[in-house]
């Protein structure tokens, strides 16, 4: 088994609005309840407002609130773009070049100031941050292994084993994934659970329940990490 201080993951989602950073928060805080130093980290986002003089973006900040530590947002997040459209179109609009480079180099100094790191991706696992350069392939420059979050609702089953398929493709770890029930009505939820355990070949993390109130340090107590 690894040493905390050597623990990283990249966390990506079947889709964007299925409860990523709820999830990403509640792994952060059951590393804390394991006595672990832990932080956030997302890499790109966008859709950010004024807050304090600093543009600052939502899922960002939950993520600062989770942590052990305050790493700042300069290198939680060190592209922030102001408009809520995909990230390769507000980069484009805001004059904004995505750097890996600059993204893995705040990535290092984050892993000194902590036993372990969550790194969010942005929306899905294929998502365009340039013309020629997506989020999968963010993902294989960090070369984490990967959390998957599954936002339980209708078509989830097929969003996930496309996505479980994208991340093999590139030979990354599936380290586990997370059952994150977004929708409180979604028929036969037992029966969808049961049909990707079957299918993903990985270690089921833990199963969220709807959490209205979003309050993922809660939810921490359904979740296991990857081993």
């Amino acid at each position: 088994m690894t040493t905390p201080s050597s623990r990283a993951w990249f966390i990506t989602g079947t889709d964007t609005e299925i409860g990523k950073t709820f999830a990403s928060c509640a792994l952060i805080h059951a590393a804390r309840a394991r006595g672990w130093q832990a932080v956030g980290m997302k890499p790109v986002a966008a859709g950010a407002e004024w807050v304090d003089g600093v543009l600052a973006n939502d899922d960002a900040l939950r993520l600062r609130a989770a942590g052990s530590v305050d790493p700042g947002l300069a290198l939680l997040n060190p592209y922030c773009l102001k408009s809520p459209v995909a990230p390769h179109i507000a980069a484009a609009e805001e004059g904004v070049t995505i750097s890996s480079r600059h993204i893995l180099d705040s990535f290092a100094r984050l892993r000194e100031q902590a036993d372990c790191v969550f790194v969010e991706g942005v929306g899905g696992f294929r998502v365009p941050l340039d013309d020629t350069y997506d989020t999968a392939d963010l993902a294989c420059d960090f070369g984490l292994p990967v959390i998957l979050v599954v936002g339980m609702r209708l078509g989830c089953i097929n969003h996930a084993l496309l996505t479980v398929e994208a991340i093999r493709a590139r030979r990354l770890t599936l380290a586990g994934w997370v059952a994150n029930q977004v929708a409180p009505d979604m028929l036969r939820p037992n029966e969808n659970l049961e049909a990707l355990r079957s299918r993903i070949g990985a270690p089921l993390l833990g199963v969220l329940p709807y959490v209205a109130s979003g309050d993922a340090a809660a939810a921490a107590q359904y979740l296991g990490l990857p081993d």
